[in-house]
């Protein structure tokens, strides 16, 4: 045992890392080393069994303590010569079989494995990032999607066998998708059982693979899927479609498909959560005496009232006039910045206007620049 490599390195992981990110991590590499996916490569199905023994140990909360406390002597019947094993325990070596100690790296591995292969199993679920207009997301849509996704052949019925042949039993592990070895070693019987080489785990073997789908069974289609995008829902938010994904396996349920939405930028308006912001550019005659204007939201053209005296910067809030709040009868509000926009590129007539303004008010018309300029003063008197 001592030239196997840590379990926790096999994975990848840090000895604290959770249960979840041990799944994860076996998950990965296991599909990464699968015999499916790596025919006759014997250095992928050593590492397959790798990491089948790691994660074995890792997953489970008893057998990873002693791990942690022992590393590998946990296992090894050798070390410590204690009762049990041949010391004083009341049994001699030839009493029991290694593979008892082992079945949970090799043979539980593989029958585990064997297990899974046959189950049945859920579809592989789809992501697809689907682009909305800023109105679209606003006020919901349907639309039309194209996806890829694994289907049962038709041609076959997912046996994949071609049309008048049949699937036939493995002869050499008789269906069972295992084959057993047994070797004497001075310290007993050592049993492993490994996956089948000769159908790679099945249990079956296809001598005419459909033509439609390699013998595989399932193949992959261009599908079109309609998507109802609800009213209110906002960049990065997911639709999932129950069933959508992929076909099972072996009978399994179908996967989901989950559409991730992005919104394109809108020319005018900005969105905060249900709030739609929108900056208004306005003279200084309209922001002064005040104005009805016609003003954009996501509703159509509106008109609405300027109030008099309106500064730059002045926060405006119409109410109800924003996005639909998702799933709900309530709305966000419509936002105006208002912009006060100074004029350039004056007439000599113009100029004069406004000097001859400018003459006519006095300090009590602006009450932040009186409020400022006094300021001043009193911080230059003192």
């Amino acid at each position: 045992m001592t030239n196997k490599r840590d379990y926790y390195e096999v994975l990848g992981v840090e000895k604290g890392a959770s249960e979840d990110e041990i799944k994860k991590a076996y998950r990965k590499l296991a599909m990464k080393y699968h015999p499916d996916r790596n025919p006759g490569d014997k250095e992928a199905e050593e590492h397959f069994k790798e990491v089948g023994e790691a994660y074995e140990v890792l997953s489970d909360p008893e057998k990873r303590q002693k791990y942690d406390q022992f590393g590998f002597d946990a296992f090894d019947p050798t070390a410590g010569g204690g009762a049990g094993y041949g010391g004083t325990g009341g049994f001699g070596f030839e009493d029991f079989d290694l593979g008892d100690i082992f079945g949970s790296f090799f043979g539980g591995g593989a029958r585990q494995s064997q297990a899974r292969r046959n189950a049945p199993r859920q579809g592989e679920t789809l992501e697809y990032i689907l682009n909305l207009s800023f109105e679209e997301a606003a006020f919901g849509v349907r639309k039309e999607i194209n996806i890829q996704r694994m289907e049962v052949c038709q041609d076959c019925g997912g046996t994949g066998a071609a049309k008048g042949t049949k699937v036939e039993t493995c002869s050499v592990c008789h269906g069972t998708g295992q084959v057993q070895t047994t070797t004497r070693t001075p310290l007993g019987m050592f049993s492993q059982t490994t996956v089948c080489s000769t159908c790679r785990g099945k249990g079956k073997i296809i001598k005419s693979p459909c033509r439609s789908c390699g013998g595989n069974g399932m193949k992959r289609m261009n599908r079109t899927v309609t998507v109802d995008i609800p009213a209110g829902i906002d960049e990065g938010q997911t639709v999932s479609l129950r069933g959508a994904g992929g076909h099972g396996i072996n009978g399994g349920a179908p996967g989901d498909l989950h559409v991730t939405i992005r919104i394109n930028p809108h020319p005018i308006f900005t969105r905060r959560r249900y709030d739609v912001y929108c900056e208004l550019p306005v003279t200084m005659a309209q922001a002064a005496l005040g104005a009805e204007i016609e003003i954009p939201t996501i509703d159509g053209p509106m008109t609405y009232k300027i109030p008099e005296g309106t500064q730059p910067e002045t926060v405006l809030r119409i109410p109800r006039k924003g996005i639909p709040v998702l799933r709900s009868k309530s709305r966000g509000d419509h936002v105006l910045i208002v912009k006060v926009e100074i004029p350039k590129n004056l007439n000599e007539r113009q100029k004069k206007l406004l000097r001859d303004f400018d003459e006519s008010v006095s300090e009590h018309n602006f009450s932040e620049n009186r409020s400022f300029f006094k300021k001043v003063k009193d911080l230059f008197n003192k």
